[in-house]
């Protein structure tokens, strides 16, 4: 696979052709005439989910009914599953498990980790983060912070953040590749800079499991969560996933203890005794049908070990990214867009993201969010992510943040050739000021 540096679409048609991991594509509904670079917010259908969710409402649920739970092995899939994770983000068997939403499981292991830290360092009263996280990670942050009497704080910058862990740290918790610029954090490095600080560390993996070699156990988190949906190939509102370092799961208290993460939920006590290891972060009852369709979605990662796994996954995200942005800058000049995920391979994610010069013409206010939709309209789906005004309050941004035009690459199904194409049709919407029409300003709910 080579970089598309001399702008020809017949390079990229020749790079799908060399691509080994091109036959993966197969395994997905992808609607004909349609370059879908959303799976960094949602993930295409896999081709086996609708008769495996056939199989499951009319056999498992139909005949088998409640002896499902046992026959069909509906009660294991949180672990089961939790498995065929763990082989994506450097975990081991029966570490990792499957449950609840990235937000609720979040909430689960920063709770953990702060109640840990209240008992070994209760001078430790401060969690750090990036001020561009994930709001709901921010949220749920700064919620736990009021409850056990901490204080959240926010870096500018990634460069910030060694200088950040200093002795007053309790928590790190970071999402590993930054929704907003595709940045990728060093996970190794940074976890050894907290736990040298006395800090333990909290990762999100929402943009990155599935989608990056993931390395917990060797790079030195203590908890990690993550989603189903997104580069899982889950579906929509599948569930997510926790993680906890083994050497700490034991000591781990679990705030939210429903039955199923009870060490006896069928004996039915009356008092909570956590279950061993992961399980206690289980807390209610498995969405059987949400969980199918996660297994399938999460085959579909798995089909690419005997192609290289996640190694090759990784090196054809750089090349379809690498191709996106030097596309970008050759067949996109005088614009005015600029490149906000880093320029280097090794420091980013699977997506690329832009923003617009504000002296430019598509500068203005909700131009960019104008262009995004005109380019769904022409059958490119990138995505929107709306910038922050400056703000002194003390968990908003401190400095502006522009207005994001987010075009996230799989590299299961996205091809070469879609990349060009989709420049190309970036380049004709900015050309023609095709954006500016009015009904490219309409906003819906979801944006």
């Amino acid at each position: 696979m080579t970089a598309l540096t001399a702008l020809f679409r017949d390079q990229a048609l020749a790079d799908d052709a060399a691509d080994v991991l091109a036959p993966l594509r197969q395994q997905f509904v992808l609607p004909e005439g349609l370059i879908y670079l959303d799976g960094n917010s949602l993930g295409v259908l896999p081709r086996s989910v609708a008769a495996r969710l056939l199989q499951v409402v009319t056999e498992e649920w139909g005949q088998g009914l409640i002896g499902s739970w046992n026959s069909a092995g509906w009660m294991a899939q949180p672990q089961r599953i939790g498995d065929k994770i763990a082989r994506l983000v450097g975990a081991g068997p029966g570490e990792l498990v499957v449950a609840d939403s990235t937000s609720v499981n979040l909430f689960k292991v920063l709770s953990a980790a702060l109640a840990m830290q209240r008992e070994d360092a209760p001078g430790r009263r401060v969690v750090v983060s990036e001020r561009s996280n994930f709001p709901t990670d921010l949220y749920i942050a700064d919620s736990l912070c009021q409850q056990y009497g901490c204080r959240l704080r926010l870096v500018d910058n990634a460069s910030e953040l060694p200088a950040a862990l200093d002795a007053d740290c309790a928590v790190l918790m970071l999402t590993q590749v930054n929704y907003r610029t595709g940045a990728l954090h060093p996970m190794a490095a940074l976890s050894a800079t907290a736990h040298a600080a006395g800090a333990l560390t909290v990762w999100d993996l929402a943009h990155s499991a599935g989608a990056v070699p993931v390395a917990l156990a060797a790079d030195g988190a203590d908890f990690a969560v993550g989603c189903g949906y997104k580069y899982l190939n889950g579906g929509p509102g599948a569930p997510a996933f926790a993680w906890v370092r083994p050497g700490l799961v034991g000591r781990s208290r679990q705030p939210l203890s429903g039955w199923l993460g009870h060490a006896a939920p069928f004996a039915f006590e009356t008092g909570y005794t956590p279950a061993p290891g992961i399980q206690r972060f289980v807390c209610g009852t498995p969405p059987v049908l949400a969980l199918a369709a996660l297994d399938c979605g999460v085959d579909t990662l798995l089909s690419a070990e005997p192609l290289g796994g996640m190694a090759a996954l990784r090196r054809k995200s750089l090349a379809l990214t690498r191709s996106f942005i030097e596309l970008v800058a050759g067949r996109c000049a005088g614009h005015g867009l600029l490149l906000v995920s880093p320029d280097a391979d090794a420091g980013r994610g699977s997506q690329v993201c832009l923003a617009f010069e504000a002296s430019s013409p598509a500068g203005q206010a909700g131009a960019a969010y104008a262009v995004v939709q005109a380019l769904i309209g022409r059958g490119v789906v990138g995505d929107f992510r709306a910038g922050v005004q400056a703000s002194g309050s003390a968990n908003a941004s401190a400095v502006a943040l522009p207005d994001i035009l987010r075009f996230g690459v799989t590299p299961l199904y996205t091809r070469f050739v879609d990349v060009w194409d989709a420049v190309e049709h970036l380049r004709l919407v900015l050309t023609s000021g095709e954006w500016q029409q009015a009904r490219f300003a309409q906003r819906g709910a979801v944006t």
